[in-house]
């Protein structure tokens, strides 16, 4: 790591005066877990196949009865191979009109190959209950909240479709998909103060350490995000040092303007294999990511 780069981190996780009062918890953890369940129990949700068919239908009934606003986009991508995958994109609005807006998302589909470092085999579909579910299960517990009560400021959720098809070192167009195609088809109204990207927040053994392209891309936010799980009471997981700096959907929203950073948990023995079944992941992480989701956005972000 760089000394500037060790500056920057430093410098975005100092404490700053004292914190407010946290906010009640209203995530329901549990509720979350079941949300994961779920996913997995549609099978992997590679595009084009039954399981991402299933998971398409299943969000959007869910998301229709819990947000003010449903935005469905569907497309077709073409890949460097020639395949043709059909995809959807979810953007589940609440307050819609309001002028002060953030915007948290996950992607929900899974890898159709297993090339992680720990694979056993590489044909094997990656279940994807860490590397998909977890991060979806905390968007629905956060819908599921806003629900019961509606927020103060404007609240978007994308639930992204395509990120994890192709080869990220050599097929870059077909990775990180939904994401680029938000970044060009955003939502209409006032566009999101940030984005705060949930992928891979279900590890039992949680720990979240600063990812190194979100501090360089927006301290301001990962220091708020880090004052805010300390709030709460969760700075035993989000803690200090760097995370592994990565390409994800978080970088697709900055080529598009957006203050958007990672939340992420990559210290996963599981990453891209087909052992990250729902046994890897616990109610407890989803409740503790979902924890400062929520206070994010009932301290107005």
């Amino acid at each position: 790591m760089s000394l500037k780069l060790a500056a920057i981190i430093a410098a975005t996780l100092t404490a700053c005066h004292d914190a407010p009062a946290p906010p009640p918890k209203e995530f329901d953890a549990a509720r979350a877990f079941a949300y994961a369940t779920a996913q997995v129990s549609f099978g992997p949700r590679v595009p084009n196949t039954d399981g991402h068919r299933r998971e398409v239908a299943w969000l959007d009934s869910l998301l229709r009865l819990r947000a003010d606003t449903v935005i469905v986009q569907q497309w077709t991508h073409v890949t460097v191979k020639g395949d043709s995958l059909r995809l959807t994109n979810f953007i589940a609005r609440f307050r819609p009109a309001a002028a002060k807006r953030i915007l948290f998302l996950a992607h929900w589909d899974t890898r159709p190959y297993s090339d992680g470092p720990n694979s056993k085999k590489r044909d094997v579909p990656v279940p994807g209950a860490n590397d998909g579910a977890s991060g979806v299960a905390v968007l629905l517990g956060v819908a599921d909240a806003l629900k019961r009560t509606s927020p103060s400021i404007g609240v978007d959720l994308l639930f992204a479709d395509g990120e994890d098809y192709g080869d990220f070192q050599t097929e870059p167009n077909d990775v990180l998909i939904g994401s680029r195609y938000y970044g060009t088809h955003q939502a209409p109204g006032a566009k999101p103060d940030y984005a705060v990207l949930f992928d891979m927040v279900g590890d039992r053994n949680l720990r979240i350490a600063p990812e190194g392209n979100s501090v360089i891309a927006a301290p301001e936010v990962m220091t708020m995000i880090w004052q805010t799980a300390k709030l709460v009471g969760h700075d035993s997981v989000f803690v200090d040092g760097q995370g592994t700096p990565l390409t994800d959907d978080h970088t697709e929203l900055q080529k598009a303007g957006i203050r958007a950073v990672d939340v992420v948990d990559f210290d996963y023995p599981y990453w891209h294999t087909g052992d990250d079944t729902i046994d890897k992941i616990s109610a407890g992480s989803l409740g503790v990511v979902g924890d400062v989701a929520m206070a994010l956005i009932r301290t107005g972000g």
